[in-house]
């Protein structure tokens, strides 16, 4: 995607691109010539946003572009993305100036992105010259982190297993000057992870925990968790076909973590980074934990199970209580969690929760400013009984008999494994774009983190 940006002097004659509008395009393709304004008038082009159109220009076989905007601008933040698909390959310059112009760029490029790991190319695509005043280094880093979690959720479970995921992490921070450990199979049970270990069993692919640091030892503690299900059959409680179709997804959380950390690291923000990643297999054998069994858990509290299709809250659980042992200064942790969260609010807008207040407006403006779209749901205390078990400390999901608030009471169920940290948040994402749209081309998708890099810049950097 970062190949599809470009300054002024690495671009081979570019072709100019006009903005307007229903009452400038006139006066702009007048500039143009006579030419320019018998190509318009014969497609009936009025600058409608969002519509491009490729005229002749003045000077013998060359042409421009006009691209429709709205009066104010941009038709909507990523408008520019359809450039993409709109443009023949070659490269273009924008002669009049844009509005929010950085996060045009953005739309642009996130469009360019392609998943080619299976399949050739379908060509080269435009490339777009950057103003001078935009900074685009920090636009690459933001679009490596990007592509890096997009690439991650695309590659299917045969190619990208329990071993696969840890690896991408040990790579990711041994690029960077990080350390760290995975912890593999019967280890952890020595270790102290006993939830992550009875999710992944029944795999031939054995589980492990990747845990890995980068940065300052004495500098702010920000530490990741994501949930690393790399396929999600639902295990004794077993999903339907339908329901199985896209769980290679089910690790989204863990690859949205690493590309924030791909960000962060990149960046070289001050602060002290960990990643903590349970990288598993949800699979069916003998071994299989059941509905019914009752597990222990890192933090000490005895878990029934209810379901073993809910397991991502039990892995995230024991490495939640993992993070919390050392008090970071914010502690994020992501994971495709809940249908439920996609009932509520759709596949675009992913839930978030913390009792942390200001933490809680800081996304919440921060979300709004770089159009990474999140939403507040309350950790509603009064739900946590929902979770009472009659042998156990806690059930993992709703025993109530009451069918509904199925993510907030996956996040009460988290809520329970961190006590130390205040500044903490969960976000319920999906991890997946289901239709074309500037921006946001089909498949696997990064939710949450253009904003979370926005907000540890903005936090930790003065």
């Amino acid at each position: 995607m970062r190949h599809s940006l470009i300054r002024k002097s690495e671009a081979l004659d570019p072709t100019p691109i006009y903005a307007v509008n229903e009452a400038s395009v006139d006066s702009v393709v007048g500039q143009l010539g006579l030419a320019a304004g018998n190509w318009v008038s014969r497609h009936g082009y009025k600058g409608e946003p969002g519509r491009t159109l490729v005229v002749p220009a003045a000077e013998g076989s060359q042409v421009a572009v006009l691209y429709g905007t709205d009066e104010v601008g941009l038709s909507s933040t990523f408008a520019l993305g359809s450039l993409v698909t709109a443009l023949p390959s070659g490269d273009y310059v924008f002669e009049t100036p844009l509005p929010d112009i950085e996060l045009g760029l953005l739309g642009f490029a996130l469009s360019s992105y392609r998943f080619n790991r299976y399949r050739k190319s379908g060509g080269d695509l435009p490339r777009l010259v950057v103003p001078d005043d935009v900074d685009l280094e920090r636009l690459y880093t933001v679009l490596d982190g990007v592509e890096l979690a997009r690439d991650l959720i695309n590659t299917p479970a045969n190619d990208l297993g329990p071993e696969e995921l840890a690896a991408a992490i040990t790579k990711l921070f041994e690029e960077h000057g990080g350390k760290g450990e995975v912890i593999v199979g019967e280890d952890l049970l020595e270790r102290g992870f006993p939830m992550v270990h009875a999710v992944g069993r029944a795999s031939a692919n054995a589980p492990r925990l990747a845990d890995f640091t980068w940065g300052d030892e004495k500098a702010p503690k920000v530490t990741l968790v994501g949930k690393g299900v790399i396929f999600d059959t639902g295990g004794l409680d077993i999903k339907p076909a339908s329901a199985m179709t896209l769980m290679k997804k089910d690790m989204g959380g863990a690859a949205n973590v690493l590309g924030l950390a791909s960000m962060i690291m990149a960046a070289k923000l001050p602060v002290r980074l960990r990643v903590i990643v349970p990288c598993v297999e949800n699979a069916i054998s003998g071994n299989a934990f059941r509905p019914g069994d009752v597990l222990p858990s890192r933090k000490g509290l005895t878990v029934e199970i209810g379901n073993t299709d809910a397991e991502g809250r039990l892995v995230l659980a024991d490495a939640l209580a993992l993070a919390d042992e050392e008090t970071p200064d914010l502690l994020i942790d992501m994971a495709t969690l809940t249908g439920a969260a996609r009932v509520a609010l759709g596949p675009d807008l992913p839930p978030f929760y913390t009792e942390d207040d200001e933490l809680a407006e800081e996304v919440a403006i921060l979300s709004e400013a770089s159009a990474d779209p999140l939403w507040r749901l309350p950790l509603w205390q009064p739900y946590m009984k929902y979770l009472d078990s009659k042998i156990a400390d806690i059930n993992h999901i709703n025993t109530s008999g009451v069918g509904f608030a199925g993510s907030i009471t996956a996040a009460l169920f988290l809520s329970r494994f961190v006590e130390n940290t205040t500044a903490w948040v969960h976000f319920d994402i999906y991890g997946w774009t289901p239709i074309d749209k500037p921006g946001k081309p089909s498949g696997g998708e990064a939710q949450g983190i253009r904003c979370l890099f926005d907000l540890i810049s903005e936090k930790y950097s003065s």
